[in-house]
């Protein structure tokens, strides 16, 4: 018998997955405590347009990743931090900032997570990689000064 599960279940699926599962284990344990439910025209309608909705959603997402990705590649992005004599930052330059920097100037709401940098310690130019969706990145440089 089919049935789409309402939850995950150990050892048979996750949810929203369709199963095939013996009638007794069906109709006397997953259906009355509502761990699955019977995959009738119905359900098997609802279960294609939540998928499909689901694909719309991460096409759209991944659409809005490369043209991020576009607008950012190449691009230099200027901080300005408070140095010592030698040109040494007092502290250094977070993904935190870069984000907030990238935030503010193009509008685009980037994850301190998926900035990875070198460690920014004094000024300079330093290369920087956008991690914007799963294998979308942009390549921005940073330029350090007062």
């Amino acid at each position: 018998m089919k049935v789409i599960l309402n939850q995950d279940v150990k050892g048979l699926g996750k949810k929203g997955e369709l199963v095939n599962v013996s009638d007794g284990y069906a109709k006397n344990y997953l259906v009355p405590r509502k761990i699955a439910s019977f995959a009738d025209a119905a359900a098997m309608n609802e279960l294609k347009n939540r998928e499909a909705s689901k694909a719309y959603q991460l096409a759209q997402e991944k659409a809005a990743a490369e043209k991020a990705a576009a607008e950012l590649n190449g691009k230099t992005i200027r901080i300005s931090a408070k140095a010592g004599a030698n040109g040494r930052l007092f502290g250094s330059v977070t993904s935190k900032e870069i984000a907030e920097k990238i935030k503010e100037d193009y509008g685009i709401d980037i994850d301190k997570k998926r900035v990875v940098t070198e460690d920014i310690r004094s000024f300079g130019t330093y290369e920087c990689t956008l991690k914007i969706y799963s294998g979308i990145t942009a390549l921005i440089y940073i330029m350090v000064g007062e």
